[in-house]
């Protein structure tokens, strides 16, 4: 699983499918977990991607 900032989504999905080849789910990270940083860059994760 990925923890993606909206910049980065489409490249954790692509990573994702590469990977399981299948479709991976896509969660919005809740308002209390607002801390978490994305895996890609330095900004504010706000998904999750993956099973």
């Amino acid at each position: 699983m990925w923890k993606c900032c909206a910049q980065h989504v489409e490249l954790a999905i692509d990573m994702y499918v590469d990977e399981k080849q299948r479709a991976p789910e896509i969660l919005t990270i809740s308002v209390d977990k607002k801390e978490e940083i994305c895996d890609f860059c330095e900004q504010k994760a706000i998904y999750v991607v993956g099973n």
